[in-house]
This record gives C-alpha cells, structure tokens and sequence, in this order.
C-alpha cells in the first residue's frame, strides 16, 4: 500500500486585487508547482510540499479562495503576496477592504509579501511604517509621497524583513518565489528550481537596471534652470559655484533648495547624470573604459570606476558583459 502524502507544510495565497499582473499571478502559481516537483524528485513521496492559492476581492468587500492546489483542506494563508500592479498601483479607495484582510491575516501569524507596485497596497496596511520596504524605481517618487513613514530602499530588488517582504522590479516575483522556496522548502530545492526554470537564484539588486530620473516637477524654477543646465552639458565642469550661478542664488541657499527639491545632494545628482551617459556608452559602443571616463567628465579612471560602482552595484566591464549589445561585447572582448 503506497503512503500517503503529507499534508502541505505551508499556504502561500496569492491576491488578486485590481489591475492586478495576472501573468505573475500564474507565473507564481508556475515556480510554487515547480518546486513541489522538485522537491518530489530529490525526496519522493514524502517531501514536503507547498499549497497554493489565489485569492479575490468581492464586492461585499469580503476576500475569497478562488483557486486551490489542495481543495477540501482547512486553514488560510501562511503567506499572502501581492503581485506587480497593470499600469498604475491600487489606489487608496480600492484597497481599504483588501487593506483589512491583510492585517487581521498578518495578525494571525501569516508573512505578507509584495512586488513593484504591490507594495502600495502593502503600504496601505499601515505595516510599512517605519519599516524598510521596496518597489519599483519607477514608483519611487509617488511611494515616497504616499507612504513616508516607509523606508524605502530602492536600490533593493528584494527585502527580507521577517514578516513583511517586498520586490522592486515588475519582473522580481521569480526573485520573491525563489526567496520563498528557500525560506519553506531550502536551498536546495530553490537552486534545483531556478536551474529548471532557467533564472537567476535571488542576490540581484534593483539598482543594476534601474535608470536614473531626476525630479523635474518640484516647482523651485532656480533650481530647475540648474538642472536644465547639468542635463545639457552633462555635469561636466558642473561646480557648486557654476550651479549656483545657473540659478541665480548664493551657494548656501542652493544647496538647501537643491536637496530640498531633488531630494539629493549636488554632487549625487551630477554622480547620477554622468554615470547614466557612461551606462549608456557601454551598452552600444566598445569605446575603452578609460575613454568612456573621459567623455563623460573624469580625469581619474579609478575614481569613475569607485563612482560607476557606488551608483549601478556593478563594475563598468561587468555592466558591459551583462548589457552590453553582442556585438559590442564581441569587440571588447
């Protein structure tokens, strides 16, 4: 008589909340039922397993199950994620009733995770306060604004805070599923299913991809015309004097309003804008590191290799090989 299988040793519930990615709804679905079977193939039938789960608002606010890889069986989640968001995160209205599932869910021991947009609804529980968080770098600007008490990392592509995980990236649920398997199923099983599935195990950050956008709409015009001016000339030659001028105020007060306004230090922002044009240097031309330096403003290659690597988490030739066309990287070689 064959044994039975074991009970699933834990729940993870994925909520479909509007303008929810339904493609990282299933593609979640996808890895959790990749990793039973991998875990099925090193242990047999005993191996432990995971319980999958979809989960949908109704209209009477109410929050129901509505998929099931292990039907008739009692309990709830164990841990609730909340997948990237279609075109623009959940607003504050739509996610108060999914807000409170989630608390009294949390309050019963389960882990709430989120990726790129999902953290907004994360965030509307009332649980990111104070603690650190991530999403994608294009919400930044409004996450920040909506939820200050957060702190946001953004150079993070997944932050593991005990009860409450986030992703940044639209793409980073492989990440958060990979990190989950690890945390339930171990390592092993989580290497053997990145290898199944072809991607990257979890170590990534959100900062190798992410592209620099400045603020522009902060409504200070003296500090604007300073950017304006950086953005044309490329920082090059950009002193704390040059900027100044530009916008036509005393050092002391433009570096108030200047961080004020971008929400960085001169010298940061300048970091940024030349480090984007050498980023983009690498992706299409094979123009020697030490050129590329040169072109967008240091003497030193050192120092822009110290700065390059402070910005993207990424030596310049390690940028190259990893985003740089075929080609270019062929002649580089």
């Amino acid at each position: 008589m064959a044994a039975a299988s074991p009970a699933p040793i834990a729940e993870i519930g994925v909520l479909i909340y509007p303008r929810a990615q339904l493609g990282a709804v299933h593609g979640l679905s996808d890895l959790f039922s990749v990793a039973n079977l991998m875990a099925r193939n090193r242990d047999g039938a005993r191996a432990a397993q995971l319980r999958i789960s979809h989960w949908t608002g109704r209209e009477d606010g109410g929050v129901e199950r509505t998929l099931d890889s292990h039907p008739g069986l009692a309990g709830e989640p164990d841990v609730v994620v909340m997948p990237p968001a279609v075109i623009a995160p959940i607003t504050a209205e739509e996610a108060k009733p999914l807000a409170i599932w989630l608390r009294e869910r949390h309050d019963r021991g389960a882990t709430l995770c989120s990726v790129c947009a999902g953290a907004f609804l994360l965030g509307e529980t009332g649980l990111l306060e104070g603690r650190p968080a991530t999403t994608h770098w294009h919400f930044a600007e409004d996450f920040a604004t909506r939820f200050p008490d957060a702190r946001m990392d953004i150079d993070k592509l997944v932050i593991d805070d005990g009860d409450l995980i986030t992703a940044g990236g639209l793409m980073a649920w492989t990440d958060l599923g990979l990190k989950l398997v690890d945390r339930l199923l171990g390592p092993s099983v989580m290497l053997e299913t990145a290898r199944f599935l072809l991607v990257d195990p979890p170590g990534r950050e959100q900062r190798h991809y992410s592209l620099f956008s400045p603020r522009l709409r902060h409504g200070d015009e003296a500090v604007l015309k300073a950017q304006h001016w950086l953005q044309a000339t490329g920082a090059r030659d950009a002193s704390l004097a040059a900027m100044a001028e530009k916008a036509g105020l005393e050092p002391r007060t433009f570096l108030r309003r200047f961080h004020k306004a971008t929400g960085m230090k001169p010298t940061e922002y300048c970091q940024h804008l030349r480090v984007g044009r050498a980023r983009d240097m690498l992706e299409t031309t094979a123009r020697p590191v030490e050129q590329i330096a040169w072109d967008v403003g240091y003497e030193d290659p050192g120092a822009f290799r110290k700065v390059f690597v402070k910005v993207t988490g990424l030596g310049p030739r390690e940028y190259r090989q990893r985003f740089g066309l075929a080609s270019v990287r062929a002649e580089a070689a």
